[in-house]
């Protein structure tokens, strides 16, 4: 993926605006960051909970990392851009977006589910 389709995809999200952190551009929602390219590195850090930065990192511990100290420790991931694909890259985003969104935001937003589906990684592929 490239930093285009990162900015895209960010602000196809209710609410979402660019902004900027320490010189790197960030997608914000409800004045809150919730990603900032770091485009040299051609990569982007996410605003995820611990438990779901945990389960990527698992599954895919080629793109995803926790960024290093206390921040990481809180849920702020590294996904590298180079290997990944659309699809996973939606869901980071979509994730890190719910994470932080006002839940009246989210509640407005909220993806058609299929029919007594409790699986939050279903909706995020309909993002």
């Amino acid at each position: 993926m490239r930093i285009e389709d990162v900015r895209g995809l960010a602000l196809m999200l209710p609410e979402a605006v660019e902004g900027a952190h320490m010189g790197n551009p960030d997608f914000r929602v409800g004045g809150r960051i919730f990603a900032t390219l770091w485009v040299e590195e051609e990569r982007v850090v996410l605003k995820l909970t611990p438990a779901h930065q945990a389960m990527l990192v698992e599954a895919q511990p080629d793109l995803f990392a926790p960024i290093a100290g206390a921040w990481g420790r809180r849920g702020w991931t590294n996904l590298d851009l180079p290997e990944c694909d659309e699809e996973i890259l939606r869901g980071a985003l979509l994730a890190a977006w719910r994470n932080t969104a006002p839940a009246r935001v989210v509640s407005t937003y909220e993806p058609r589910r299929s029919a007594g589906s409790n699986d939050p990684q279903e909706s995020d592929r309909e993002m």
